[in-house]
C-alpha cells in the first residue's frame, strides 16, 4: 500500500521503518528538512535499536523517500499516518498546534483527490479530539465529509523506547477506532501477519486506552518505587519482596480488581494500608501513592453517594450490603457507609443482602454494623421485591447474580443506580445510572 507518514520523531521514524519492512511504499514527511534529509540518505533520524538498519535498507531498495511537501506526498498516497507531537502546555494540557497544521494541511490536499483517501492518528490525544478537532478541520480544510469521502481512524501505538521495532512487529495489542467500516478494514488490513489481539471499537475509547496504560505504567513504577522505598527501611530486599509479587498472576498482575466499579472495602485492604502507612511515618517516609489510596477509595464513595441524591428521591432502596457478593461481611463495606450516610440525611430506606443474615452476624462483623447503622433491623428487608415496593431509586450495591432480577421488575419511574455493573448495562441518563459507566 502507499502511505504517507506525518511527523519523522520517535512514533514517525519508527512507523516509516517498519511499514516499509512490510512491503508497503512510504512517504515520510516532516516540515524539518533535516530529518527528511536523514531519510534521503537512508538514515534515521532518531536513536532507536534496530531502526537504521530497517531506514537503510527500504532506502536502498526504493520503498521510502523523504519530503516537506505534505500535499505532495497525499497526492501519491492512499493513507496518511499523523504521528506529529502534543507537546504538554504550562497547566498540562496538550499543544494541538502540529496535529491542527497537519490536518489543515491534509485537508486541502484532499481537495483534489477524487478516491477515498484514508487519516491515521497515531498521535496521543485527549478522548474527543479526533471527533471534535481533527474531523472537523479535515472537513473544513477539504470540502468532503469524514466516513464519506474519506475516512478518519485513531489507531494508538505503544511503543517502547530502546524495543521500538520489536514492539511494533510483536505489540501487545492493535488497537483501531474508525469513522466508518471501509477505513476499519483498509487500516486492519496493514497489520495481517503481525500476532496480537485485534480490538475494534469507538475512537473515543482507542484515544482512551492509551492514557489508561501510560498511567497504569507509571503508577506501577512508583508503586513499586514506593514498596522498594519502605521494604529498605526496613532492613528487606524489596526486588525479593516484588520478584515474589510477581509471580501472582492470578490476583496481582491480572485483570483482577482494575475494572470500573464500587469502593474496596472488607477487613484487609483499609486495614493494612493503614498499617503500612502508620509505619511509613514511624520511619519518616513519605509515600504519596500509598497515602493516597484510601483518600481516592473515600472519594469514590462520595461520588456514589452524591448520584443517589442526584436522583431526587427520598425513598431509597438497596441490594447488596456487603462489601461484595458471596460473604455476609460486613466490615469496612462501603456500602454500611453510604446507607448510614443516606439515614443520617434523612433518607427513608431498606435493604436486602441475601448472604446478610442479621440473626447470624457474631464478632467483630455484628459490632460494625451496629457501631455504623444501630437501627439495622429496622431496615432490613427480606426479598428483592419488597425493595422494590418501596424504593423510588434502587441502589445495586454489589454484583450477586439475584440483583439482575430488579431489571425485569422496575416500574415507571424508578431509578436504578448501579455501583456493580450488572448485566453490563450502560447509563441512559434516564432511568439507569452507573456509577463508572
Amino acid at each position: 500500500m502507499k502511505i504517507s507518514i506525518f511527523g519523522l520523531g520517535y512514533v514517525g521514524a519508527v512507523s516509516v521503518g517498519c511499514l516499509a519492512a512490510r512491503g508497503h511504499q512510504i512517504v515520510g514527511v516532516d516540515v524539518n528538512p533535516t530529518k527528511t534529509a536523514f531519510i534521503a540518505r537512508g538514515e534515521s533520524p532518531v536513536i532507536e535499536a534496530k531502526i537504521g538498519d530497517l531506514i537503510a535498507k527500504a532506502v536502498r531498495e526504493g520503498r521510502l523517500t523523504g519530503t516537506t511537501d505534505g500535499p505532495a506526498a497525499v497526492a501519491v498516497t492512499d493513507l496518511a499516518f499523523v504521528c506529529v507531537g502534543t507537546p504538554s502546555q504550562q497547566n498540562g494540557n496538550l499543544d494541538l498546534t502540529y496535529v491542527r497544521a497537519v490536518c489543515e494541511e491534509i485537508g486541502s490536499a484532499l481537495k483534489a483527490r477524487k478516491d477515498f483517501f484514508v487519516v491515521v492518528m497515531r498521535s496521543t490525544v485527549l478522548p474527543g479530539t479526533t471527533r471534535d478537532v481533527v474531523i472537523p478541520l479535515l472537513e473544513r480544510a477539504s470540502g468532503k465529509k469524514a466516513g464519506v469521502d474519506f475516512g478518519v481512524c485513531f489507531n494508538p501505538e505503544f511503543l517502547r523506547e530502546g524495543t521500538a521495532v520489536d514492539d511494533f512487529f510483536n505489540p501487545p495489542k492493535t488497537v483501531i477506532g474508525a469513522t466508518d467500516e471501509r477505513s476499519r478494514k483498509t487500516l486492519a488490513g496493514l497489520y495481517d501477519g503481525i500476532d496480537a489481539p485485534m480490538i475494534h471499537t469507538d475512537i473515543e475509547i482507542a484515544e482512551m486506552v492509551k492514557y489508561a496504560d501510560n498511567a497504569w505504567h507509571a503508577l506501577k513504577v512508583g508503586f513499586g518505587n514506593e514498596m522498594g522505598a519502605i521494604a529498605k527501611a526496613l532492613g528487606i530486599d524489596g526486588h525479593k519482596v516484588m520478584d515474589i509479587f510477581c509471580q501472582d498472576t492470578k490476583l496481582n498482575i491480572s485483570p483482577k480488581y482494575l475494572k470500573p466499579g464500587f469502593s474496596f472495602g472488607g477487613s484487609c485492604l483499609p486495614k493494612d494500608l493503614r498499617a503500612l502507612n502508620y509505619r511509613a511515618r514511624r520511619l519518616d517516609l513519605e509515600l504519596p501513592i500509598l497515602t493516597s489510596v484510601i483518600p481516592s477509595n473515600e472519594r469514590h464513595t462520595s461520588s456514589g453517594l452524591r448520584m443517589i441524591a442526584e436522583q431526587g428521591h427520598r425513598r431509597i432502596g438497596v441490594l447488596g450490603l456487603s462489601f461484595k457478593a458471596g460473604t455476609d461481611d460486613l466490615r469496612e463495606s462501603p456500602m454500611v457507609n453510604v446507607v448510614e450516610n443516606l439515614i443520617g440525611k434523612g433518607y427513608d430506606v431498606r435493604i436486602f443482602d441475601r448472604n446478610v443474615k442479621l440473626a447470624g452476624l457474631m464478632g467483630s462483623n455484628k459490632s460494625y454494623l451496629l457501631n455504623h447503622i444501630p437501627h439495622i433491623y429496622n431496615l432490613v428487608v427480606d426479598s428483592i421485591d419488597a425493595v422494590m415496593d418501596h424504593a423510588e431509586t434502587v441502589v445495586i450495591g454489589n454484583n450477586d447474580p439475584s440483583h439482575d432480577e430488579v431489571f425485569e421488575k422496575v416500574k415507571n419511574g424508578q431509578v436504578i443506580v448501579d455501583f456493580a455493573r450488572i448485566g453490563n448495562r450502560t447509563s441512559d441518563g434516564g432511568q439507569y445510572h452507573g456509577i463508572c459507566w
